[in-house]
């Protein structure tokens, strides 16, 4: 069904259209595809890695450890030795680019291979109100403490930018088995990379100049 498929991948790409249009220096567009892209091959690491770590259902918690790392590595090796990486909002957008790369593919998976018994309209939209807003809010608190390391030089930022992440999402995954628990962490983890986001967002519209500190 053609609505599903526009749930599935059109729940990612507006939160990413958001966070690309929010900044007000435009990063480039072949790095912008060429993150997303990579956010996306990041799931079969992560496949791989999770498929040895969790070997029961109550043991979901391991993907915020290999998830969020592998989207860590992508921000410290890829993005932050490029030149257009230059000021603090480039950090949450390229830290909710890779993040919701992964997510789109892994919500097809999801969406199109997961339980027989499952219909995948409903998977989608659940999905569309859960783990996609999970992985944008984890992808824009790493970004925003990436990027306390990345201008400012903070160390203990740079171990946030890692350890926040992989609690929220290990703790997100861990809370799905206790009924609507999740639903309220999750509510206040967006409220938080909300605050976030504006955070950098107001700073950025006092500059004229993208590199201005």
């Amino acid at each position: 069904m053609i609505i599903t498929l526009l749930i599935t991948i059109g729940a990612p790409l507006a939160i990413v259209s958001f966070i690309i249009y929010s900044d007000k220096f435009k990063e480039p567009l072949d790095l912008i595809l060429k993150t997303f892209v990579l956010g996306i091959f990041l799931c079969i690491p992560a496949g791989e890695l999770n498929s040895w770590l969790i070997q029961s259902p109550d043991q979901s918690y391991f993907a915020g450890l290999t998830e969020e790392s592998l989207k860590f590595i992508v921000l410290y090796f890829y993005i932050r030795p490029k030149t257009a990486f230059n000021e603090p909002m480039d950090a949450i957008v390229y830290g909710t680019i890779a993040s919701l790369g992964f997510a789109t593919l892994e919500n097809l998976t999801y969406v199109y291979t997961g339980s027989p018994d499952a219909d995948s309209f409903t998977i989608a939209i659940i999905r569309a109100i859960s783990a996609i807003p999970l992985h944008a809010s984890c992808g824009i608190i790493m970004g925003y403490y990436f990027g306390l390391y990345a201008f400012l030089g903070s160390k203990s930022a740079l171990i946030k930018s890692l350890i926040i992440p992989i609690s929220i999402h290990a703790t997100y995954n861990y809370l799905t088995g206790f009924g609507f628990l999740w639903f309220y962490f999750l509510f206040a983890v967006m409220f938080y990379a909300q605050s976030l986001h504006k955070q950098v967002s107001d700073l950025q519209q006092t500059k004229l100049m993208e590199r201005e500190n």
